[in-house]
């Protein structure tokens, strides 16, 4: 439950995060936010793989390229379902896709599969000479 919590949060920055850097891509109260992320969670597990199975011809033509695409048409989907959450058009929807897949690969690097922080540990190197 506590990676579920996690994962909506980090799903939710990176919606935000889209809202504020790509034009085009507004959302109106917290609320939407967040059922926007869990809409968001919901159409990459259910619409998303249907979507690379019909693309999959043209998604090998351009050398999996086209999934930026397939990303765009899931979050434009997300946009038509909640409201409070908009999307202008195929252009805004792949860039704030490209923005929510960035921020969330990012933050997930920080998060286990069960919800757990994970601290980086500083890294020494002892008895080595940088000098040649």
């Amino acid at each position: 439950m506590k990676g579920f919590v996690f994962r909506l949060a980090i799903t939710a920055v990176g919606l935000l995060a889209a809202a504020e850097i790509v034009p085009g891509i507004t959302i109106v109260g917290w609320r939407s936010l967040l059922v926007a992320a869990l809409a968001l969670g919901v159409v990459n597990a259910i619409v998303r793989p249907v979507l690379l199975f019909l693309t999959l011809p043209i998604t090998v033509l351009t050398l999996g390229l086209f999934l930026l695409v397939v990303n765009g048409i899931s979050l434009a989907i997300v946009a038509w379902l909640v409201p409070g959450f908009a999307v202008a058009g195929l252009g805004a929807a792949t860039l704030g896709a490209l923005v929510v897949g960035l921020t969330s690969w990012f933050a997930s690097t920080f998060v286990s599969g069960s919800g757990r922080i994970v601290h980086f540990r500083k890294v020494e190197v002892r008895d080595r000479r940088l000098d040649g």
